[in-house]
């Protein structure tokens, strides 16, 4: 018998999501303003299409008890025992109803457009605003949080858009009118049925807040619930490796469990509210029928006017029920929008000058002038260091992990701006310079390389969408990786998965490659690209880089420092500091820090 194995408790506290905290203010209608500005592009059509036939149906609802009660009753029996008259108003309610019931058709059809396009333009703000933020946004989040920001919290804010926004005019409309007959059927009656609404009034304000922060809540562990997915999913291979699967299954239990059991109380909070309606409905019915039959008996109310106003008390109540879920609506898109503005209120720490410097056709001069740089305030990554990579020069970074060659990377694509220091190409301060003028300008190669769900072809034309099909395959003969990809079922058109599953990693690396020459940019930066390829694959890359890199500033990150002997320059780096710069044969020759990393290396291949 298997014997069961025995769950760390620690394990279950592995993650951590900092970024997803209870965020808790007010409930204010500036925040809701803010976000019914997204109804503002159609406010000339949808929008006003939609009133109208709420404006239609809302007074045909309204017409027709009195119709019934006053005229019909009344009027027609009572008074004038008048059949003809009776059947003209059985006549003009039956027309009403199909006004109502055509009106109520463009209604729905009108409202659904107009809350599916405000969704849409939603979630692509949401989108592109993320696009745009800094890497300091993506450190701090796990892609599963930023998932449940785009498509979750903005779904939830589909039924308010879609149905919420035309439901609360219409029954604000209705209750409206239903307050202003029943006062002018019999005031006194209306006050003896709506003495019950202060008491509903003061318990559902108490609900309010409780409620609010139950979704909010909710929402959290159901960010959280997403993280984890997408982490696992992401990370099976790891699972399995160390077999981990009960471990991973206990916390996604335990996760799953709190995401319900928030769910549970949110839900049940939510439920108060209409019951309370109802037994609300249910005092005010007990006082028309006590109150209405002495007001009959004593001629102060004719009987037509007491079904009327039995009509409209059933008229009124339906609002107000509708209203309370209408609230519950807000109180979760509240607790939605409130995450989606978190987000859309960043701002990315690297910012663009309003006229900035369009780099067109660099030569690839770069320079970094007593540079410092910290990710967190507390640590430099970089210590006011100084460097110069001439145009046309294959530059080399080492050193341990953690002393600063990434940064510098960052720093030439300007995903990060220095803290203190300039770094400039050309004689530009990056910081006065356009984001995309200067990117276009530089591709970055990385160890990790992520390939997109496509074709072959569209993954290599990622960086140069104008390229044509030959120019792609010509940037895969160059590489070399044209013969992997004419092995393939189908070639350059071959589908390849999420992250390129289907490729092996240096087959990936080598598409990759192929995608950063295609894009001809006047600066390459390899960061670790080739740590992850075999031999044979590295000296086919770097026989290709001979003539490929020709021309371009290039700077090469690596920890295989066999990579890097041809390098123009070499900058050795520790703690942030440039502690040795030169050519491999000067750095060997001054044997210092560069010539003890060859060293220690040459010994761990030998001990291999």
């Amino acid at each position: 018998m298997e014997k069961t194995k025995k769950i760390n408790p620690l394990v279950l506290e592995r993650f951590r999501y900092s970024s997803e905290q209870l965020i808790d203010k007010p409930f204010n209608w500036k925040q809701m303003g803010r976000l019914f500005e997204y109804l503002k592009p159609y406010s000339k059509n949808l929008l006003p299409a939609s009133i109208i036939t709420v404006l239609i149906t809302t007074a045909v609802r309204l017409i027709i008890p009195i119709l019934i009660g006053v005229y019909a009753l009344d009027k027609a029996i009572k008074e004038e025992k008048n059949i003809s008259l009776l059947m003209w108003i059985v006549a003009i309610i039956s027309i009403l109803y199909l006004i109502s019931y055509v009106a109520n058709i463009y209604r729905i059809k009108w409202s659904n457009e107009l809350g599916q396009k405000v969704i849409y333009d939603l979630r692509k703000h949401v989108f592109t605003h993320v696009q745009g933020l800094s890497h300091s946004f993506f450190d701090q989040r796990s892609a599963g949080s930023i998932l449940v920001r785009i498509m979750n919290d903005t779904n939830s804010l589909q039924d308010l858009f879609t149905n919420g926004v035309i439901n609360i005019f219409m029954d604000m409309l209705m209750l409206a009118g239903v307050i202003v007959i029943l006062f002018t059927l019999s005031p006194q009656l209306t006050l003896a049925v709506l003495v019950i609404l202060p008491l509903m009034f003061l318990i559902s304000t108490t609900l309010r807040k409780s409620i609010r922060r139950s979704w909010q809540f909710m929402r959290i562990k159901q960010s959280k619930l997403n993280s984890h997915l997408n982490e696992s999913i992401q990370g099976i291979r790891v699972t399995q490796s160390f077999t981990q699967e009960k471990e991973n299954m206990a916390f996604f239990d335990g996760v799953n469990q709190e995401n319900y059991d928030a769910w549970q109380i949110a839900t049940k909070k939510s439920a108060f509210f209409r019951p309370l309606v109802e037994l609300t409905n249910a005092i005010g019915t007990g006082v028309l029928i006590w109150y209405g039959a002495h007001l009959i008996q004593a001629n102060s109310l004719t009987l037509g006017e007491f079904v009327s106003f039995a009509f409209y008390l059933g008229m009124f109540w339906e609002p107000i029920s509708r209203l309370g879920q209408l609230y519950n609506q807000l109180l979760m898109a509240m607790a939605s929008s409130e995450r989606i503005f978190e987000y859309l209120d960043e701002s990315p720490i690297v910012h663009e000058q309003k006229n900035p410097v369009e780099l067109e056709n660099i030569s690839g001069h770069i320079v970094f002038d007593q540079v410092e740089f910290s990710y967190d305030d507390k640590r430099k990554a970089l210590k006011g260091i100084s460097l110069e990579m001439l145009p046309g020069q294959t530059i080399a970074l080492v050193g341990h992990t953690g002393s600063g060659k990434s940064t510098i990377a960052n720093l030439i694509s300007r995903f990060y701006d220095p803290t203190g220091g300039a770094v400039k190409i050309d004689g530009h301060d990056l910081r006065d310079v356009s984001l995309r003028s200067l990117r276009h300008q530089i591709s970055v190669v990385l160890q990790d390389t992520f390939i997109f769900s496509g074709t072959i072809m569209e993954n290599i034309r990622f960086g140069n969408p104008s390229a044509t099909n030959e120019q792609v395959k010509e940037a895969a003969r160059a590489i070399g990786a044209d013969k992997f990809i004419e092995n393939l079922p189908m070639g350059f058109d071959t589908e390849v998965e999420e992250r390129g599953n289907i490729l092996s990693v240096g087959e990936r690396q080598l598409l990759s490659f192929a995608r950063a020459l295609l894009a001809d940019p006047r600066i390459i930066i390899l960061d670790e690209a080739t740590a992850s390829i075999d031999t044979e694959t590295e000296i086919q890359i770097q026989n290709a880089l001979k003539t490929l890199l020709q021309g371009r500033t290039s700077i090469i990150i690596a920890h295989r420092l066999s990579t890097i002997r041809d390098a123009d320059k070499i900058f050795v780096l520790e703690h942030g500091n440039i502690i040795e710069e030169g050519n491999h044969d000067e750095l060997i020759a001054q044997r210092g820090e560069y010539f003890r990393l060859i060293e220690a290396q040459f010994k761990v291949m030998d001990a291999i």
